[in-house]
């Protein structure tokens, strides 16, 4: 369900790369000439070649995952979105609007993991939610009685021309005294 927002490492193709340096190290190339050899940097080169001296191919093997392990599981992630689609009003709110505080307090409420309200737009993102704003409308709007006056009492005020009636024409001060068009 996730969209990929951000391009993802390819972890396989880079632990190859690393292995590959590896073989070369094997080989007796320098790091310069594998720096060369696989067009990556020479912080790299120099980083890997160390750990291969250090502990061999196995040194470069499965780095791991890049950066911070996400604080809610896939699990509680639809757990969350699901209490979303059930509405504020479900989770004791008077009004139908979900704000950044009100996901933030669900969030803590359903899994026990709090984030800053400022963060929240990061989980709504990674679900593919987007902000939306509501339309604003009088809460005491009457839609019959402006449907009314809309098709009935308005046509009334402006004189009751309708749109097959032929229209009036005069002249203006300027059009009369240069003549007619």
């Amino acid at each position: 369900m996730t969209r990929q927002s951000r391009r993802e490492r390819d972890f396989e193709a880079l632990e190859k790369r690393r292995l590959k340096a590896a073989r070369l190290f094997e080989r007796g190339k320098s790091q310069a000439e594998v720096v060369c050899a696989l067009g990556v940097s020479r912080a790299s080169v120099s980083r890997w070649h160390r750990r291969w001296r250090e502990q061999g191919r196995a040194g470069l093997q499965g780095a791991g995952r890049a950066g911070r392990k996400p604080k809610l599981t896939r699990t509680q992630l639809s757990q969350v979105e699901q209490a979303l689609l059930q509405g504020p009003l479900a989770h004791g709110y008077a009004t139908l609007l979900w704000t950044l505080p009100r996901i933030a307090a669900v969030i803590a409420t359903l899994t026990g993991v709090t984030y800053h309200p400022g963060h929240v737009w990061r989980i709504l993102r990674a679900m593919e939610w987007s902000a939306q704003r509501p339309e604003p409308r009088a809460k005491e709007r009457d839609d019959e009685a402006i449907d009314h006056w809309r098709t009935r009492r308005w046509p009334q005020r402006k004189g009751g021309h309708s749109a097959e009636a032929p229209g009036s024409s005069t002249w203006t001060k300027a059009a009369s005294r240069n003549g007619p068009p």
